[in-house]
């Protein structure tokens, strides 16, 4: 397992080299928190116009409000930027709970501490229905993936991508998210945290950076080997921890989990856990567990521990979480009572590396070298990384096999397609070919925008 000090020399590792980018300039550039997601301000076109900008690692577009809301204070106005130009193409995203419409466009977009002022591919949102909710102080999202979750295709190149090509940074970006044990209702300013454009910024982590491989280049995708309650083994079989997927995602309020080993979590914490007359709704997030003022429940539950497959693909380390983290604070109404719900839930799409995992720690996401590092963060002592381990005692490849993206496998799935509709009908082979496309494939529930638990 390759351990990198803060000391070490690379290309992502303690400073950008060329000396295009201060990192300590970026640290504290983010505001908010898990419940309300981390966002950032950012000008867009000219003269500028200031935006509070969400930060989501699971998906791909640049979108930004451009017509007024009744839950956001101000909108890009694209009839004032004189270098605002569009494509005349449109964009429509559906998500689970609420949507979107607009159009595409590109503009000038000043980033803090970042030279220059490059060209960015711009979604415009001109109408919407559940997107944007009251409580939220950001006007549009910065999705920070590849260009395959990029609507309405891979060609519209994504924010990162075109900073690195323009400005040169290196292709690295790396997030401290700092709201752990913070209640999510607080009217207190908000946590924050930081957003390190071209590198890593040492003062943000203690210890060794540890790094896992990036499994496929659409989100972030990793390889879970198992999980750990306590000290206890779930002992399930490792392809049912990448059922799907399993993904880094800031934009996830909770850790995500396939429903067998969510079941299996829930099992083993209430086995473990001091207090064993928790309702099933407080499992299922529909109910929350309450305590007098000024008590605490995180004495009670055990530490939750994923294992990553490390860059040796014979080893792997682990990331853990303390019941601070998944035994989240929400501010009781009437003010008498101190009041928790679970940080965790079942999923459909896969593994999700949300919020309530990521606080914990300093996350890198080094596209160059396509791994994801973790490291321990300075915000709050509410995690640990252990390793390295052998991983003899799991498959050589635990990743579910995921989307068809490569060529060969879409002509084979095509053709099986065309002969099943052959047997059946004509007319159905007709229609499901003109109706089927990549873009319809890639589809998640987990995003913060996707899935609010509030």
């Amino acid at each position: 397992m390759k351990r990198i000090q803060a000391s070490g020399n690379g290309l992502s590792l303690a400073s950008d080299p060329a000396g295009i980018v201060n990192f300590l300039d970026m640290v504290t550039n983010l505001q908010g928190d898990s419940g309300r997601g981390y966002y950032m301000e950012m000008t867009l076109g000219t003269p500028g116009q200031k935006l509070n900008i969400l930060v989501d690692t699971g998906s791909s577009n640049f979108a930004v409000a451009a017509a007024a809301h009744p839950f956001i204070t101000h909108f890009f106005n694209t009839a004032l930027s004189s270098t605002y130009q569009s494509t005349g193409r449109g964009v429509a995203v559906k998500y689970t709970q609420g949507n979107w419409e607009g159009e595409l466009g590109t503009d000038h977009v000043r980033i803090p501490s970042i030279p220059g002022t490059p060209t960015i591919n711009i979604a415009t949102i001109l109408s919407s229905n559940g997107f944007f909710l009251p409580g939220v102080n950001w006007q549009g999202i910065l999705g920070l993936a590849y260009p395959l979750l990029a609507q309405p295709d891979s060609s519209v190149e994504p924010f990162f991508n075109s900073v690195v090509r323009q400005t040169g940074i290196p292709d690295v970006f790396s997030l401290q998210m700092c709201g752990a044990g913070l209640s999510d209702s607080t009217t207190a300013d908000p946590a924050g945290g930081s957003l390190v454009m071209g590198g890593v910024e040492p003062t943000l982590y203690s210890g060794s950076m540890w790094y896992t491989p990036i499994k496929e280049e659409w989100y972030y995708q990793v390889e879970v080997l198992k999980l750990e309650v306590g000290d206890q083994n779930l002992n399930l079989d490792c392809k049912e921890y990448n059922q799907d997927k399993a993904i880094v995602d800031s934009g996830t309020t909770l850790l995500r989990l396939p429903v067998n080993v969510f079941n299996a979590v829930v099992e083993a914490i209430s086995k473990t856990s001091l207090i064993q007359d928790f309702t099933s709704g407080f499992w299922g997030g529909t109910k929350l567990a309450c305590w007098l003022k000024g008590e605490t429940p995180w004495r009670f539950f055990p530490k939750l521990s994923i294992y990553l497959r490390a860059t040796n693909n014979s080893q792997s380390f682990k990331i853990s979480i303390l019941p601070q983290l998944y035994i989240q604070p929400i501010t009781d109404v009437d003010g008498r009572l101190d009041c928790f719900r679970f940080g965790i839930s079942s999923s459909a799409n896969g593994l999700v590396i949300g919020a309530t995992v990521m606080e914990g720690f300093y996350v890198v996401f080094d596209r160059a070298e396509k791994r994801v590092g973790f490291a321990v963060s300075r915000c709050a002592a509410v995690s640990e990384i252990l390793g390295p381990f052998s991983s003899a005692d799991v498959a050589s490849d635990c990743a579910a096999g995921g989307l068809l993206k490569e060529p060969l496998l879409w002509v084979i799935s095509y053709a099986l397609m065309a002969v099943c509709a052959v047997v059946l009908l004509i007319l159905l082979l007709l229609l499901s070919c003109r109706h089927r496309d990549r873009s319809g494939e890639i589809t998640d529930e987990s995003s913060l925008v996707r899935h609010r638990i509030k």
